[in-house]
């Protein structure tokens, strides 16, 4: 992935997210909340961190137990799918998790060893909150329900986080420009 491409992706996804969070758009807002129980969107995030995870396991080198790929698949698919059977409370909340952690590796190896552009750091700093946040969420995924009901409660609050959202994808997109 070019460094452009990397630094692209983040800058519209947080533009996509924030600019309807600073209009506070009422549907916009009400996927958000139902987001956290949402079966569509466990689906969605869950069963693609998934399939993105199982093809991970399934082009394992041999020097990451790559000879063992078909079994280790199994378990994880079998994990998988037990999850959504057992555990569906706040599943697209871990397949965000999932998904962020994922994105990460393609996401940072883009800018990997490139000094000679400084402002990659805008997007690295991004990627690393994102990643924080992951690790946070996944472990305690109500964290997500209890934002969203703090973000919602007061208007001037939603649209400052959409505001900070948009203003930072803005700079994201111009910086992704740059290089």
């Amino acid at each position: 992935m070019s460094l452009l491409v990397a630094t692209l992706i983040p800058g519209v996804i947080l533009l996509l997210v924030g600019l309807p969070l600073l209009a506070a758009n009422a549907g916009m807002i009400a996927a958000l909340k139902s987001m956290p129980r949402s079966q569509t969107a466990t689906w969605l995030f869950f069963g693609t961190g998934s399939a993105w995870f199982l093809y991970n396991i399934w082009h394992l080198s041999p020097a990451d137990f790559g000879d063992y790929h078909l079994p280790l698949f199994v378990v994880f698919a079998f994990i998988a799918a037990l999850a959504f059977r057992c555990v569906p409370d706040f599943l697209a909340v871990r397949g965000l998790a999932i998904l962020m952690l994922l994105a990460a590796m393609p996401l940072l190896m883009a800018g990997y060893m490139n000094f000679d552009h400084p402002q990659v750091y805008f997007q690295k700093a991004l990627v690393y909150v994102g990643i924080v946040l992951a690790i946070w969420l996944g472990a305690q995924p109500w964290r997500m329900r209890d934002f969203l009901q703090w973000l919602f409660a007061r208007t001037e609050r939603t649209r400052l986080v959409g505001g900070v959202l948009a203003a930072y994808g803005i700079l994201l997109t111009v910086v992704a420009f740059t290089y």
